[in-house]
């Protein structure tokens, strides 16, 4: 048997990143060949994906990207083992080439749909490739858990810690500028749900007779009070969580509605992730 050189062991250790006796066992079974080394490397990888498969992944981010027109965006969340690894070039780079494939490619229904797409900025290279890789160097359990894809008029919101994202849809045409500040304010004040109509119609029914028979009980003219009723219901649905009730966290002396009005949209719906929950 061939002696395997410490140069070599260390030519494949920076190629694969692995530990130094798993090159050389890899070297001393491919007879020095470093072609076939890699090959067995990556045979071994694919099982260590599977013995890692059972440990918890509560660290992680949500990433998002949008298209500078407002026409689509993107949600992927992408789960590890611990917060360094979160933050790590590699994880992060995984991340990227996932939403940007999912958002300027053809469009994915699941996750492995996903991966077998090329990496957008290697070529040759498909997403599932890499994803390979940096389980290899990483060594945690990493698991791609869901990816959603939105068309537009859309905006896209990451929370800077990567554990929150939100994509937030519309319908109209304007200054697409107020959609991703309407999806910031979704992140920080967390709506229920996006318009009236998403409520229970049986509570808003019952909340409406209420308030009737509260504002007949002033005895004012009934031509003031239907105004009076709807002033208190929108009260009322800004304290359910509707979105478009709520005031704009960026002008707080507009509803999310009258904002999005002047810009010329009105809200269709929203998505909000938060790491790790379902």
């Amino acid at each position: 048997m061939a002696e395997i050189k410490a140069e070599v062991v260390r030519a494949l250790r920076e190629l694969t990143n692995l530990p130094m006796m798993e090159c050389k066992k890899a070297l001393t079974e491919a007879g020095g060949d470093q072609e076939k080394a890699v090959q067995i490397l990556k045979e071994r990888v694919k099982g260590l994906q599977v013995k890692l498969a059972d440990r918890m992944t509560s660290e992680g981010r949500v990433a998002s990207l949008a298209k500078s027109d407002a026409s689509a965006a993107v949600l992927v969340e992408v789960r590890c083992e611990s917060a360094p690894v979160a933050k790590s070039e590699g994880f992060l780079q995984l991340c990227d080439q996932l939403t940007k494939q999912l958002l300027n490619g053809p469009g994915a229904s699941t996750v492995e749909e996903l991966l077998s797409q090329p990496c957008p900025d290697k070529p040759g290279t498909k997403l599932k490739d890499l994803y390979e890789d940096v389980v290899n160097k990483i060594r945690e359990n990493i698991v791609v858990a869901r990816i959603l894809k939105l068309s537009g008029p859309v905006a896209a919101y990451t929370h800077h810690d990567g554990t929150l994202g939100v994509l937030f849809q519309a319908q109209g045409a304007g200054k697409s500028e107020v959609l991703r500040d309407v999806a910031m304010h979704i992140a920080a004040l967390s709506p229920a749900v996006c318009l009236p109509e998403n409520l229970d119609p049986a509570k808003v029914e019952a909340e409406r007779e209420k308030l009737l028979a509260d504002a007949r009980a002033t005895g004012k003219p009934e031509n003031i009070l239907a105004k009076m009723v709807d002033g208190k219901l929108r009260i009322f649905f800004s304290g359910e969580g509707v979105l478009t009730a709520q005031p704009f966290a960026k002008d707080d002396s507009k509803t999310v509605e009258q904002a999005l009005g002047a810009a010329g949209y009105t809200a269709a719906g929203f998505t909000r992730w938060r790491l790790g929950k379902d």
